[in-house]
């Protein structure tokens, strides 16, 4: 066997970890048949419940996500990190059934949690309405006993002051065909001394009903724990060796924040853990990438506990004995030649759609209509695409004639409203076209008007951003070539530690996304301006940044 052959025999039985890159929080994993789904919570960005593919574990290509229009979610108004928690992808009686919880807040141990179901025949749908659910809690999930009834779980949040916040997993059965919950909710498992129990998952096998959750909460001590029972209802016994799977104690592992696991069984009966996980650019340092997806093997001998190696997340796994499938490369440039976004590309707060984007009227162009200010939740217009590498670029060329200050079209480096560096063109006072930078730490802006350029009246100006491990920067074309903004801007501010913030105890604001970048454009003054970007490249470079 020559080297060549030998190296791509090892990469075809060999998972490769995190599976999902860059912002792809809380997986959900299901096998139907020969095909395997992810699918990941969204947050304020459509389309919510972004879902990949896959046939060999190994491989993933993304679908894009279920949630495309407001008739299965509302998310004008979102906070940041709030909307779509958690969802949860299982398949029964022929139809695909997506629960998801759309979390309004979480001052003061008020969530508002609303969660939803729908149901759909074929992965890519069409999706019937949402059937609302209780309000219970979050990170609600389906288990499907095999006596055919139907139970959704979901943490039971408790809002009173003093009492445990987490206050342990609740189930209640739903009739498929009502369409409803009926009977008493129960709570079936206090939990570990870990604490903020969350994310159940239930499964059935060898006599046992066994329960998985996360524990410890979404950050540094983040752990899978199991749980079993001879009954359904419990009483739930954890397991006495510890959790399944955690990176506590280990700031040496590349993967840490280990935890809110799903597990799934191949067609030949070996069993997977997918689970969250985050890559720090240093040890217990910030997470620029956001949460990610990784997927453990799991030895699990008949009637015992299910057990990882080590019970910490590994890199590289041994992938099941299934034939190799590999998914076309997504191509690097997105010439918008399509008449809809790419599968790559999400929207903040509201659904793409005719009333802001179009990629009908100007052939190979995506105009974006302008809409609010950064901090606008209404109707902000922003096309962005996740970082998936500490090493990665998009550029861009734009087409853009602002009237005056109140317009502006540009490139984005971007985490959420209070976190982001921005290049953009728009007009200044004495009537010049100009191409300005600004930055956004924790709400405080800052300018660099010692680092304006103007653009002149040439139609079309290249714009590039750049992430190089903890810094960004970013560069313009006016067709002699590519110039640079001479300033390093800190992508650390782009992180879910730089985000999260908490004031006399309590979360004034969370980090639960990842950053991104993206094409954002602002009529301040509701004039009814556009930008027309001419295609978009996203490169990456998956080695860690200074090697």
């Amino acid at each position: 066997m020559s080297t060549e052959i030998a190296d791509v025999a090892t990469t075809v039985r060999s998972i490769h970890n995190p599976v999902l890159t860059g912002f792809h929080p809380d997986p959900s994993i299901l096998r139907v048949g020969d095909d395997y789904y992810l699918a990941t919570s969204t947050f304020e960005w459509y389309p919510g419940v972004r879902v990949h593919h896959s046939r060999d574990l190994v491989h993933w290509r993304a679908l894009g996500g279920i949630i495309t229009d407001r008739r299965l979610l509302d998310l004008r108004g979102c906070g940041d990190s709030n909307g779509v928690w958690a969802p949860d992808l299982t398949y029964h009686d022929g139809l695909f059934h997506l629960v998801y919880s759309d979390v309004a807040s979480f001052a003061s141990g008020y969530w508002d949690p609303q969660n939803y179901l729908v149901t759909a025949p074929d992965i890519s749908g069409p999706w019937s309405d949402p059937v609302k659910l209780h309000s219970h809690g979050f990170d609600a999930a389906f288990f499907h006993d095999s006596d055919g009834s139907s139970w959704l779980l979901s943490m039971s949040a408790d809002w009173r002051p003093g009492r445990d916040r987490f206050g342990g997993i609740e189930i209640q059965r739903y009739d498929r065909e009502q369409r409803r919950l009926v009977g008493e909710a129960r709570i079936i498992f206090r939990g570990t001394p870990a604490g903020l129990t969350e994310g159940p998952h239930v499964y059935r096998r060898d006599g046992w009903y066994w329960l998985v959750t996360a524990e410890g909460g979404t950050s540094w001590e983040h752990q899978v724990t199991v749980a079993r029972s001879r009954h359904l209802l419990g009483p739930y016994l954890a397991d006495p060796s510890g959790p399944l799977l955690t990176s506590v104690g280990r700031p040496d592992l590349r993967l840490q924040k280990a935890g809110h696991g799903c597990l799934v069984r191949t067609q030949h009966g070996d069993w997977y853990l997918a689970h969250l996980a985050a890559r720090p650019y240093s040890p217990l340092g910030r997470c620029v990438l956001g949460r990610e997806t990784a997927i453990q093997r799991v030895d699990w001998p008949t009637g015992q506990w299910p057990r990882i190696p080590g019970g910490v997340p590994a890199d590289t796994v041994v992938a099941p004995g299934l034939p190799p499938h590999p998914w076309p490369d997504e191509p690097a440039t997105d010439h918008f030649d399509t008449p809809d976004l790419a599968a790559c590309w999400s929207t903040l707060r509201r659904p793409a759609g005719p009333d802001w984007l179009d990629l009908r009227t100007r052939p190979s162009h995506l105009r974006i209509q302008g809409g609010q200010s950064p901090v606008g939740k209404q109707s902000p217009s922003l096309v962005g695409r996740r970082v998936g590498a500490e090493r990665c670029a998009l550029e861009t060329v734009v087409e853009f004639d602002p009237v005056d200050h109140r317009h502006l079209a540009g490139l984005t480096a971007y985490y959420n409203t209070l976190n982001w560096h921005y290049l953009y063109l728009s007009r200044a006072d004495d009537g010049r076209r100009v191409l300005e930078l600004l930055s956004c730490d924790r709400g405080r802006r800052t300018p660099y008007p010692e680092l304006t350029v103007d653009v002149g009246d040439g139609a079309r100006v290249g714009l590039r951003a750049r992430f190089d491990g903890p810094v960004v920067r970013f560069s313009y074309d006016l067709g002699a070539g590519w110039r640079d903004l001479p300033v390093d801007l800190d992508a650390t501010i782009l992180s879910d530690e730089h985000a999260a913030l908490v004031v006399d105890g309590e979360p004034a604001a969370w980090g639960f996304t990842g950053a991104f970048l993206g094409l954002w454009v602002q009529d301040l003054g509701g004039d009814g301006v556009y930008a027309d970007f001419d295609e978009a490249t996203y490169r990456q470079d998956d080695r860690p940044a200074g090697s």
